[in-house]
Parts: structure tokens; sequence; C-alpha cells
């Protein structure tokens, strides 16, 4: 079957997989999915990940991080989806709860949190927050 919004498909792989309290998870490996894989683990919600084998295609096992028990992300959700499509300048940026959490941005210079994208002064398409 088709995915139409592989991010989407992700971080629904993520969040089920947390509250079903599992150590991993694994999604289908893509260049988009393994640059936000790569920005959650710069910022600490996710504790790695690695490429397998899932048959023909190649895969992604995402190793999940807790913290006393508890989930670190609390909340993740996509933003701009495939029918509407979000994007913001580097000094619009959405701060997500004051700054506590992140935004995941995808801009010309990849992509990055909320945070490196405004310290290089780049804006982009605005494709989730997490906290």
């Amino acid at each position: 079957m088709a995915v139409t919004d592989p991010l989407g498909d992700l971080l629904t792989r993520i969040r089920n997989g947390q509250r079903a309290r599992k150590d991993s998870v694994v999604s289908p490996a893509s260049k988009l999915r393994t640059r936000v894989l790569d920005v959650l683990q710069r910022e600490g919600y996710i504790r790695g990940y690695s490429e397998e084998d899932m048959g023909p295609v190649k895969g992604v096992r995402i190793e999940l991080k807790y913290f006393e028990g508890q989930p670190a992300i609390k909340h993740v959700a996509r933003v701009s989806k495939p029918g509407r499509r979000i994007y913001s300048g580097s000094q619009d940026l959405p701060r997500v709860m004051n700054g506590l959490g992140i935004t995941i941005v995808s801009t010309p210079r990849g992509v990055l949190s909320d945070a490196e994208a405004r310290e290089q002064n780049v804006g982009g398409e605005v494709l989730a927050e997490v906290f």
C-alpha cells in the first residue's frame, strides 16, 4: 500500500511506539525521514537510529527514548501537510511551548530545528512540531 505522507507515517509510528512502551520501531527509509531523525537525535528526543533490511526495501530502526518511565516526546504533530503546505521565514518560525519544544523545518540548507534555522537566518517549510 502506498503511503501518501511518508513523514506523517514516520511521526505516527514514533507516537504509537512510545504509547505502547516499545524500545524501538521500524519504518521504511528515505532521505527526508533520516534527516528528520537526525534532528530528533541531535535535540535528544530519540536515542538513535540505524538502517535495517526489511526484505526488498531498506528500513530504519528508531530507538525510542524514555525518561523516568515517561516518553521523551510528549507531543509530535505534522504541521505542513500534503494538502496544505506551511512556509515560514527565519524570524517568523513558530515557537513550540514557549521555546521548550522544537519545530522541524526543511530549508535550502537541509532539515533543521527552529533554533538552527534562526541561527543560520533561513526559513522554509515547517514540517513538524515536537515537545
